[in-house]
């Protein structure tokens, strides 16, 4: 049996994640924990990391459960990890809201900063850029996301380029006249700034599409 676990380190919205996963995963038989253990967390064929709030809290919730020990120890071994929204956030090196600069887990170089559009916070149903061999958005990469933020990564600084390393999947949306990272894909890590588990068929067909490559 396939085994996704989603991390509990206090970040909301994690109950909905959860029944997302499992739906999305009923066909093929997964089970689905919602799980502090790092032992549980660090084993499971897929890790699902939630995130709403902000930067810094998640932060530090992050690591009074050892979550940045669990990723580390995952994308090592190759065990796939999906962040969602400021669980995406946070992958990246640092964070700035309201003047406070945070550091990440810096498993991409790159800062969270607020998005530079007319109507903030950004919240509903927008579309997305997809690279062309994309895995994550096969099936769905006309359709639209839902997302709820203030904040994004709006410049991506990995190079492989002149490296023997494939270069990670990055998905752009447009947004108020500015451009955000909505989604990467990089080897067992990926994420994506909308959430999957309010997106609809959509959304259930991104998961379908993540637990597939368990």
């Amino acid at each position: 049996m396939t085994t996704v676990a989603v991390l509990d380190y206090g970040s909301g919205n994690l109950r909905s994640a959860v029944r997302a996963v499992e739906r999305a995963g009923q066909s093929r038989g997964v089970d689905v924990v919602l799980t502090a253990d790092r032992e549980v967390a660090e084993q499971a064929d897929g890790l699902l990391v939630p995130g709403v709030g902000a930067f810094d809290a998640c932060m530090k919730g992050l690591r009074a459960v050892d979550g940045e020990r669990i990723i580390e120890r995952r994308l090592i071994a190759g065990r796939p990890v999906l962040g969602i929204c400021v669980g995406m956030q946070i992958l990246f090196a640092e964070g700035i809201e309201h003047g406070v600069r945070s550091t990440g887990c810096g498993e991409w170089p790159g800062t969270v900063e607020k998005i530079q559009a007319p109507i903030v916070p950004h919240m509903g149903w927008d579309t997305v850029e997809p690279p062309a061999d994309t895995v994550m958005f096969a099936g769905i990469e006309s359709e639209r996301f839902y997302f709820v933020h203030s904040y994004g990564v709006r410049e991506w600084l990995v190079d492989a380029e002149g490296t023997p390393f494939r270069a990670p999947g990055v998905t752009w949306t447009q947004y108020g006249g500015d451009r955000f990272v909505s989604a990467v894909e990089h080897g067992p890590l990926w994420a994506t700034q909308f959430h999957p588990e309010k997106s609809g068929d959509a959304g259930r067909r991104l998961l379908e599409n993540w637990i597939a490559t368990l």
